[in-house]
């Protein structure tokens, strides 16, 4: 008698991996008709936390395997756009691959902003595959004491 694991979400995991290989095939093919309607925006999405702190908004996102050269971060009318690419990487069968997991291609994500957010002092770095981007608070007006004169 041999032990073996028992994984009863193995078939339908495997169902599901066929049926984006299967969506990204035909998002290749759509992206070469030149039909603008059908833009393929995003490949994969990076997992993203957003923490509100006193003084700022701290967003950091997983991008493992992109340089920040390829990351184009913009702000437009309270909206920030994250973009960028993960290269792909040609793998032969002979190189003796069993399972392909990481996805390559490129990704896009958007977030609206609150109007306390400073659009204008942003700060983005990136490191060990972690992009972090810094949105400062706009300093409250403090009420200020205004002197009578006589």
């Amino acid at each position: 008698m041999s032990l073996s694991t028992y994984e009863p979400w193995s078939l339908l995991d495997r169902f599901q991996k066929e049926l984006n290989r299967l969506s990204y095939h035909d998002q290749a093919i759509t992206k070469s008709d030149n039909d603008s309607s059908n833009i393929v925006t995003s490949h994969w999405r990076p997992s993203v936390d957003i923490r509100e702190e006193h003084d700022r908004f701290l967003i950091t996102a997983d991008v493992p395997g992109v340089d920040p050269k390829d990351i184009e971060i913009t702000m437009d009318n309270g909206i920030l756009s994250i973009k960028g690419e993960r290269a792909s990487q040609s793998l032969e069968e002979k190189e003796g691959y069993k399972r392909i997991e990481r996805v390559s291609g490129a990704f896009y994500r958007r977030f609206s902003l609150p109007d306390s957010a400073d659009a204008e002092r942003i700060e983005a770095n990136s490191k060990d595959g972690v992009l972090t981007i810094v949105l400062p608070k706009h300093e409250k007006v403090q009420p200020r004491k205004i002197e009578v004169k006589s």
